[in-house]
């Protein structure tokens, strides 16, 4: 019995070995080429409009944070951070999204709405700029947000 082990650990390291020297040559880039590889790649392209639907699906399952970018036509990009905890719902997801907006932007130039509670509605105030608004990233597990230009 000790000598069939001996032989199935032996063949079981042998067949590990073989399949790391068939890995292909990718699999071994280090993380910092392919941030690098990131940097590099042209910038998204920013598209303008006057009013913007951001749709919140799904309760959270995990902590994280949600990242926009919010750029006024000819001006500076701006982030707006939303912090989420673990089992909001998606209505409140909505709504730390919009408080978050209205925190960090204020509401001088823009109207910050909510709609049907899962939905945040940004409008321009008359004779301000269009804006750009993307949604950078989301490290909030369970909970889908996307960007609606109306």
């Amino acid at each position: 019995m000790k000598a069939f082990r001996f032989v199935l650990a032996g063949t079981a390291l042998l067949a590990s070995a073989v399949a790391l020297a068939e890995a292909p040559a990718s699999a071994t880039v280090p993380a910092t080429a392919t941030a690098t590889q990131t940097e590099a790649a042209p910038a998204k392209t920013l598209r303008y409009t006057d009013d913007y639907r951001i749709s919140v699906n799904h309760d959270a399952d995990s902590d994280g944070e949600i990242v926009f970018a919010v750029t006024p036509k000819g001006g500076t990009t701006m982030e707006v951070k939303v912090l989420i905890s673990k089992g909001t719902s998606e209505n409140n997801v909505a709504g730390a999204i919009k408080k978050a907006f209205v925190d960090q932007l204020g509401t001088k130039d823009q109207n910050i709405e909510m709609e049907d509670g899962e939905n945040v509605i940004i409008e321009r105030s008359m004779g301000t700029k269009d804006i750009s608004l993307l949604l950078v990233s989301s490290s909030v597990k369970g909970v889908t947000v996307k960007v609606h230009r109306d």
